[in-house]
C-alpha cells in the first residue's frame, strides 16, 4: 500500500558490515521486476512468498563492522555497489536476491566481500556527492553497452556445431583455431573430409549430435531460414552464430533477440568462402564522426546514451534522436541543443507523432542522413520498432538493442544484412565489476557527469511516487 515498513535494526555478525544506503536510483529494471515478479531474469526465487527490497543503484557508507572485519572496514568508509554479485556461478545480484537500497540500512555478507569477481564494494572519495555516487551504476550499464568484448575466434576448448552444404567452403584462419570437440553435420563429401582430417590433425574430437547439447559456436553453411532458426536456439550462453553463405537468405529468420541482450550471443555472418572471415572484430564504440540514431531518446537512459555521444572521445558527427511523442522530445532537445552546438555535432531531433505514416518517418531519417546510420542504439523496448530499424543501417553499420526484452522474444532478422553488408547487432546487460571500476573513474575524473541524470530527488518515503513516475514516464 505504499506505507514504510519498520524492521528491527540488525546487528552484523562477525563476517558482515551493517551500512547505511545515502543514496538510491530507481531503475526501469524495478518496474520490470514489479511487473513481472519471478519472470524477471535476475529473480531466481518465489517473490510472492519471499519477497526483496528492490533498488541496485545505491551508494552506502559502512555503520558497524563485524568482529573478523574491523581491521579491513572502518566506520565512514563509503563504498559503491556493483549489483550483478555471483557466487559459484550464482546470481546473487544487489536488490533483486539480495535486499536492496529501498532502505535505510542493510547487512552485507560474505556473497558481497568475497563471490566470484572478489569484493563487490568498489570504494569512493570522499568529495564524491551521494547521488553522484550512485548513479555510476546505471551509467556504468550505458559505458558497458559500447565496451563488449565479442570472440574473433572459435571457443578455445569448447563446443562447436558445423552445419549445412559445405561446397566450396574452406576454414582460412579457422584452421589454426582449438575448440575441444565438433559436431559435424555437412552435405558436402568433400568438405566433411577435410574438416574430418583437419580434426584428427589437431586433436579435435568429432562427436555424434545430441539432442540435449549445447554450441559454444554454431557455423551455418547455408541459407535454408527454418535450419538458421533451429540452430540458433542451441548456442550456449555467450556463444557465436554465425552463418557462411553466398546465397542469399529468402526470407527474414525469427532469433530470440532477448538472447543477445541477455546471454551476450553475437550474430554474425559472411559471403566470403572462407568461415573465418564471419568472425571479423565487431565495431562497439559509436563511428567517430559517423551518422547515429539513439531510438527512444527522451527516457532516462535515453538521456545518457544522448550525453555520452555527445561528451565522450571519438563522437558522432551528426547524431538523430528520436521518441515517440513530441511532449518529451521537447525537453529532450532543450537539454541537449547546446551540447551539440558546442562540439559541433549536427543534431536533428524527430517524434514519431510528427509524421502521418511510419515510412515518412523512416523516408526523413534516411534524407537527414544521407541515407542511413553507422549505429543505432535502441532504448524502446519493442520489437515492431527495432524490426522496422534494421533496414537504416547503412553497410558495416551496428545496431545496439540496449533495450531489454526477455528472453524467448522473436524478432524478425534480414539475416543477408549481416552475411552481405556486414551489419551486426549487440546488447548487453548490466554491467562488471570493473565496468564500475572505469565508470566511477569517469565520473571522478570529470570526463562524465552522472548528475546530470538527476530528474528529481525525495526521501525513502517518496520511492512509492517515483516508481509510479518511472513507472508512467513522467520523467
Amino acid at each position: 500500500n505504499g506505507d514504510m515498513i519498520d524492521v528491527v535494526l540488525p546487528e552484523p555478525g562477525p563476517d558482515e558490515l551493517l551500512v547505511r544506503h545515502d543514496a538510491v536510483g530507481i531503475c526501469f529494471s524495478d518496474i520490470k521486476v514489479i511487473r513481472t515478479g519471478e519472470n524477471h531474469p535476475r529473480i531466481y526465487r518465489d517473490i510472492s512468498r519471499d519477497p526483496v527490497v528492490l533498488g541496485h543503484e545505491v551508494s552506502l557508507t559502512v555503520v558497524k563492522a563485524g568482529e573478523n572485519l574491523r581491521d579491513a572496514y572502518h566506520v565512514g568508509q563509503r563504498f559503491i555497489v556493483q549489483a550483478d554479485i555471483s557466487v559459484n556461478g550464482v546470481g546473487y545480484a544487489y536488490g533483486y536476491e539480495i535486499q536492496g537500497g529501498f532502505s535505510e540500512y542493510n547487512l552485507i555478507d560474505q556473497r558481497v566481500l568475497n563471490g566470484d569477481d572478489g569484493n563487490y564494494l568498489i570504494p569512493v572519495q570522499e568529495s564524491t556527492g551521494f547521488a553522484e555516487a550512485a548513479l555510476n551504476e546505471p551509467w556504468a550499464c550505458v559505458e558497458a553497452a559500447y565496451t563488449p568484448v565479442y570472440r574473433t575466434t572459435w571457443q578455445e576448448g569448447g563446443t562447436l556445431l558445423v552445419q549445412g552444404d559445405g561446397a566450396g567452403v574452406s576454414l582460412g584462419a579457422a584452421a589454426a583455431w582449438r575448440p575441444a570437440r565438433m559436431v559435424l553435420v555437412v552435405a558436402d563429401e568433400a568438405f566433411a573430409a577435410s574438416m574430418r582430417a583437419w580434426a584428427n590433425a589437431t586433436g579435435v574430437a568429432i562427436v555424434d549430435d545430441a539432442a540435449d547439447l549445447t554450441f559454444d559456436d554454431v557455423v551455418i553453411l547455408s541459407a535454408d531460414p527454418a535450419l538458421i532458426e533451429a540452430a540458433f536456439g542451441r548456442l550456449a550462453r555467450g556463444g557465436v552464430f554465425a552463418v557462411a553463405t553466398a546465397e542469399p537468405i529468402p526470407r527474414r529468420v525469427r532469433l530470440d533477440i532477448g538472447r543477445i541482450h541477455y546471454d551476450n550471443l553475437a550474430v554474425i555472418g559472411t559471403t566470403d568462402p572462407e568461415i573465418s572471415a564471419a568472425y571479423a572484430p565487431i565495431r562497439t564504440q559509436l563511428q567517430a564522426g559517423g551518422r547515429t540514431w539513439i531510438l527512444g531518446a527522451a527516457g532516462p537512459m535515453g538521456h545518457m546514451h544522448f550525453q555520452r555521444a555527445l561528451e565522450m572521445a571519438g563522437r558522432p558527427g551528426r547524431i538523430v534522436a528520436t521518441n515517440l511523442h513530441k511532449a518529451r522530445m521537447g525537453p529532450t532537445e532543450e537539454k541537449f541543443s547546446g551540447a551539440a552546438a558546442a562540439a559541433g555535432i549536427e543534431l536533428h531531433c524527430f517524434s514519431q507523432d510528427e509524421f502521418d505514416s511510419d515510412e515518412a518517418m523512416a523516408a526523413e531519417l534516411k534524407k537527414v542522413t544521407n541515407g542511413g546510420f553507422d549505429d543505432i542504439v535502441v532504448m524502446a523496448p519493442s520489437v515492431q520498432v527495432i524490426e522496422d530499424a534494421m533496414p537504416l543501417l547503412i553497410e558495416g553499420g551496428v545496431m545496439n538493442v540496449f533495450a531489454g526484452l526477455p528472453r524467448g522474444t522473436p524478432a524478425a532478422f534480414d539475416y543477408n544484412l549481416i552475411t552481405a553488408r556486414g551489419n551486426r547487432f549487440v546488447g548487453t546487460s548490466g554491467s562488471s565489476i570493473d565496468d564500475l571500476r572505469h565508470m566511477l573513474d569517469l565520473t571522478e575524473r570529470h570526463v562524465l557527469s552522472t548528475n546530470s541524470a538527476v530528474a528529481a530527488v525525495a526521501s525513502l518515503e517518496g520511492v512509492p511516487d517515483g516508481l509510479h513516475s518511472v513507472a508512467e514516464g513522467r520523467f
